[in-house]
Parts: C-alpha cells; sequence; structure tokens
C-alpha cells in the first residue's frame, strides 16, 4: 500500500506477460496483418520523411541537444585521453627498438659507442 492507502496496480494483460511471450503473440499479429493484406510497409520516401519528422521536433529542443553534443565530445575525449595513456605505457617495439641497441657498438676505428653516435676518442664526448 502507498502513504495515501492506495494499493500500486498490478501489471495486466499484455505487460503481465513475460518478453518471450509478448514476442509470440506479436509475431502472429504481425504474420496476419501481412496474410490479409492491411499490414504497413513504409516506402523509402515514407520513412524519410518519417524521419525528418522526428528529427526536427527533437531538435527543436536546443538544451537537450547540446547536452548529446556537449556528452559525446566529453566521451571521444575521454577515449582519447585513455588510448595516449595506454600507448604511452606500452614499451617501444619494432623499428624503433630496432635502431637502438642496447649493447655498445663496434666503430670504424676501434672504440665503442652507445646508440651507433661516434665518441671522441680524446674527449670522452660524443661528437655532435
Amino acid at each position: 500500500m502507498t502513504m495515501l492507502g492506495h494499493h500500486q496496480p498490478r501489471p495486466r494483460g499484455f505487460a503481465s506477460m513475460d518478453t518471450s511471450k509478448q514476442r509470440e503473440i506479436a509475431s502472429r499479429g504481425g504474420r496476419a496483418a501481412h496474410a490479409q493484406g492491411t499490414a504497413h510497409k513504409f516506402s523509402p520516401e515514407e520513412a524519410r520523411l518519417a524521419g525528418r519528422k522526428g528529427g526536427e521536433t527533437v531538435s527543436g529542443n536546443r538544451e537537450y541537444m547540446a547536452s548529446i553534443g556537449r556528452r559525446g565530445g566529453e566521451a571521444r575525449h575521454a577515449r582519447r585521453l585513455a588510448r595516449l595513456s595506454a600507448a604511452a605505457a606500452q614499451p617501444a617495439t619494432g623499428t624503433q627498438a630496432a635502431a637502438k641497441p642496447s649493447q655498445p657498438t663496434n666503430n670504424a676505428d676501434g672504440g665503442t659507442a652507445k646508440d651507433g653516435a661516434e665518441e671522441d676518442s680524446h674527449s670522452g664526448h660524443r661528437a655532435a
């Protein structure tokens, strides 16, 4: 019972059935309508007009349309940030990793240098 002493109405009829039963009944009704020739099928032009009419109704509410756009932009931004942070967290692979050897390599002059950069043998600094 509610606070005012009224009973909450219980679902009756079609609403009280489980979804599979509702679909079965609706399916039978659709087949019967097609068999009788009374079923309506939208032509492409009718569908286009109906879609335009619905779009005009929804887009008439500027605040609602702004909120839809805002949510879409925020979601896109969040996906972009997640993608960038995931890429930054992964170690470098592929051609970049192969271009930078982790072990010192032998130079033509007999010295060694890391990352393929030549080292000045007199000063110990890498050549620019």
